[in-house]
């Protein structure tokens, strides 16, 4: 029982981060539509959104994030300790107990998250907006795919993605 609870608290914790992200980056990119857009900011606009569709949401999350931490989350329900459970949202994304490799390109994407933020941050209207619009694409594309592979890793017979436990 205790791993269920771990599990609601993994999922819930991992989806309330990205879900605040989507809420404060939709508002930053609904505001673009207070400009005049010329023709250029509509082609960055449709680029912006194939591009991170294709890269954040399918490569990103699709394909290598969101299997993983749905095996985390199955793996995390039947191996809960005390630390796995106080820290479950981190637990699953991979910021701990998890092979060396995965845990170094973690820290490092996430820091380059985090710069790229602050790098966006800085550009003015409406190309910040443009961007956001890009990311939010990506990000409800991830939130898709993590509760689809999330009901796979629980509800089928088999699944056969690696939490990649060290």
């Amino acid at each position: 029982m205790l791993g269920y609870i771990a599990v609601l608290w993994g999922i819930t914790g991992i989806s309330l981060l990205i879900g605040s992200a989507i809420y404060r980056l939709s508002a930053i990119g609904l505001e673009t539509f207070d400009y005049s857009l010329s023709w250029y900011h509509w082609a960055a606009l449709a680029v912006s959104i194939v591009f991170m569709g294709f890269a954040e949401g399918y490569r990103g999350f699709q394909q290598a994030w969101s299997p993983r931490v749905a095996a985390r989350l199955l793996f995390l329900s039947q191996n809960v300790s005390p630390v796995r459970f106080l820290l479950a949202p981190l637990f699953c994304m991979g910021f701990f107990d998890i092979v060396r490799k995965r845990m170094i390109v973690t820290y490092c994407l996430t820091s380059g998250i985090i710069l790229m933020v602050l790098l966006v941050h800085q550009l003015d209207q409406p190309w910040r907006g443009i961007v956001d619009i890009g990311v939010v694409t990506g990000l409800v594309w991830g939130m898709a795919s993590l509760a689809i592979f999330t009901v796979q890793a629980f509800f089928t017979q088999r699944f056969e993605h690696s939490p990649e436990m060290p």
